[in-house]
């Protein structure tokens, strides 16, 4: 099972806390390294710095880093334009020699919006430009060297463009995600490498699979060909004591995570993950590192979580 960091850098990190964490995961040896994509705090935390941007954060640790990947878990599809996302995204692979990856949703966020000026239209819409964005993302990585891209949507139109610059990587892997149970699953079937369920019960992460299972047959898609996975917040200890400090220095309680599969003693992980991967068929799970200066957290699961996943 790939174990993959998740930072939440709007509760109150600069780039060197990210840095100094996407070093310690990569030594540690960690699958990837992945942030949030958000403008404005969330709960009783101050926030403070103030948040950072997604993709001149990954275009750093593009450069400072060497063989972790790197990722959104999720960018809003209501924060950019299609177009220049797809040029920063293509260039940040680049700069990485190949190991981005973009996770894209709706968005979901409202207040964010209202407090950095970003429109922020009804669901229906925001799952339309999506759609709309998916289609062009791909399109224009897909488009062959030396050819041009059009694109005539309701929301975006592309005329004659060049499509460049390209990925290292092709495809370049984009991870879809989310609960709507018809228009997440068919975007997920047509765009993504991989589904993504996070915070979530095992019979509600599997029932969403399922969807998804149906989503891809329909259009002719093998289903095994996307990556399944899941997201919960960590806190890992040697024993009890360890784990109850390590959810309060999450802002959590034991009970509050009682439903992760990552909170607990490393026997208890191991065992829940097992469960996890019977029950689910989950191959990736991404770590909620909440609190980015325990590092330590990071060596136990590294060293005594990840080795018995490895096990037949």
């Amino acid at each position: 099972m790939d174990l993959r960091i998740f930072t939440e850098p709007q509760q109150g990190a600069g780039y060197d806390d990210l840095l100094r964490v996407a070093r310690a995961a990569e030594a540690a040896g960690y699958d990837a390294f992945f942030r949030s994509d958000h403008y404005l705090k969330m709960g009783d935390v101050s926030g403070e710095p103030g948040p950072t941007d997604a993709w001149i954060t990954l275009a750093g640790l593009a450069r400072e880093t060497s063989t972790i990947r790197l990722g959104t878990l999720v960018n809003s599809a209501t924060f950019r334009l299609p177009g220049p996302l797809a040029v920063a995204v293509a260039q940040v692979d680049a700069m990485s020699g190949g190991r981005v990856e973009l996770g894209l949703g709706a968005g979901w966020f409202e207040s964010e919006h209202a407090a950095y000026g970003i429109p922020f239209p009804g669901l229906g819409e925001r799952f339309d430009r999506l759609t709309e964005q998916l289609e062009i993302l791909t399109g224009l990585w897909g488009t062959p060297a030396g050819g041009r891209y059009c694109f005539d949507g309701a929301h975006y139109t592309l005329t004659d463009s060049p499509a460049l610059p390209k990925p290292v990587q092709s495809p370049l892997p984009v991870i879809v995600g989310g609960h709507g149970k018809k228009r997440t699953p068919e975007l997920a079937a047509r765009f993504a490498a991989e589904i993504n369920i996070a915070f979530s019960p095992a019979d509600v992460v599997a029932a969403q699979f399922e969807r998804v299972d149906a989503a891809c047959q329909a259009i002719g898609r093998d289903p095994k060909e996307l990556v399944r996975s899941a997201a919960h917040t960590i806190a890992v200890g040697r024993n009890d004591a360890e784990v109850a400090r390590r959810a309060e220095a999450a802002g959590r309680s034991p009970e509050d995570l009682s439903g992760s599969p990552v909170a607990g003693t490393v026997a208890q992980v191991v065992d829940a993950l097992g469960t996890w991967r019977e029950q689910t068929g989950i191959t990736r799970i991404y770590l909620q590192l909440l609190d980015l200066t325990d590092l330590d957290q990071l060596e136990l699961i590294a060293s005594e979580v990840a080795p018995q996943l490895r096990r037949p």
